[in-house]
């Protein structure tokens, strides 16, 4: 049993060296704009908005950078922008292809906004869009959850906007982000066997609550929107965690399956107090601990914590006899 996301997962330390060795001085020029800005925007869809979700709140717990995340269209009608405004538009994609993200790009070309695309394409439309283009080498990615092309994506915003911010530790932040594809090599051989082990546990649940705090909750996103609904075929929804008690708190019973990320950050708090709740009522919680994982920044925790839920999710669908590269509508449905 070997299917291609196997390959794809293995390939991600090499993708992140690749990409950090052949894109870094290009990515040193929009960190020098990004601190020159006013206002930065982060723009994309699926697996790509989840990157920019976890580095704007990263951003938002440890530095005054203005940033907004949107989807595609809802950046194409905001009516907010203005000509020669100073500011920076950053465009996510594996594909570069995404349609409403480009027709984004352009609108954003249109006002004078300087345009970034961070994109696995080298030839697609986005990359020759863009004022400064950005390729994770990763070569073809073809599995549907975006594993090497999520991490490489993710890792560059986190290079391009904690280098140009004024976080304090900044400097420490980017030494960890260094050793990030050592780190997950490691992860990739130590993490399987134990959460191949969880996935057979849980094969047979139908719906999972994916909860998080601060950068994890883009994560969760992810895990719930493209790993766990398009690449497992089981239903799921993310929250904040603080989010916990709004709603969620009525449909937590015996046996619901929720799973929490846990990185020690202040929101945390918040976070304690859901899984506590949780074990008091027999629900079956899933909580994954940074702790367990690597001694790093938190704010780089969904770099770490993907390692796991991949494998999570690899075995969820193949105990449920389904490919968890494998799609059965994306790429059929045109808007």
């Amino acid at each position: 049993m070997n299917y291609k996301m196997y390959d794809e997962m293995m390939e991600q330390p090499d993708s992140l060296r690749k990409t950090f060795a052949s894109e870094m001085s290009k990515m040193d020029s929009v960190s020098e704009a990004v601190s020159k800005a006013d206002k930065i925007y982060l723009i994309g869809c699926g697996s790509s908005i989840s990157t920019c979700y976890s580095v704007r709140d990263a951003l938002r717990m440890s530095c005054d950078m203005s940033v907004e995340v949107f989807t595609g269209y809802e950046f194409y009608y905001n009516k907010k922008l203005i000509n020669g405004e100073n500011s920076v538009a950053i465009f996510t994609s594996q594909s570069g292809e995404t349609a409403d993200t480009l027709a984004s790009l352009k609108r954003a070309n249109e006002y004078g906004i300087q345009t970034v695309s961070i994109s696995n394409e080298p030839d697609s439309s986005m990359i020759k869009e863009a004022k400064t283009p950005i390729i994770t080498q990763c070569e073809r990615e073809t599995a549907i959850l975006g594993t090497k092309t999520y991490v490489t994506q993710l890792a560059c915003l986190y290079q391009i906007l904690f280098k140009g911010s004024n976080y304090g530790k900044a400097d420490e932040l980017l030494d960890d982000l260094k050793h990030i594809p050592g780190i997950i090599e490691e992860l990739l051989k130590t993490t399987e066997e134990d959460n191949k082990k969880l996935a057979e546990e849980f094969k047979d649940e139908d719906i999972f609550y994916c909860l998080g705090s601060g950068p994890n909750f883009g994560l969760s996103f992810k895990l719930a929107m493209t790993m766990l609904m398009e690449g497992a075929i089981k239903h799921a929804c993310p929250l904040y965690s603080a989010e916990f008690r709004h709603g969620l708190i009525e449909r937590a019973e015996k046996d619901v399956p929720i799973i929490f990320l846990h990185s020690g950050f202040e929101s945390d708090e918040i976070t304690d107090k859901a899984i506590e709740f949780s074990k008091n009522l027999e629900l079956k919680s899933i909580v994954y601990n940074l702790e367990d994982y690597a001694d790093i920044n938190p704010l780089l925790s969904p770099l770490i914590f993907v390692v796991p839920l991949e494998w999570f999710v690899y075995y969820l669908a193949h105990f449920n006899g389904e490919d968890p590269g494998a799609t059965r509508h994306i790429g059929k449905v045109r808007y």
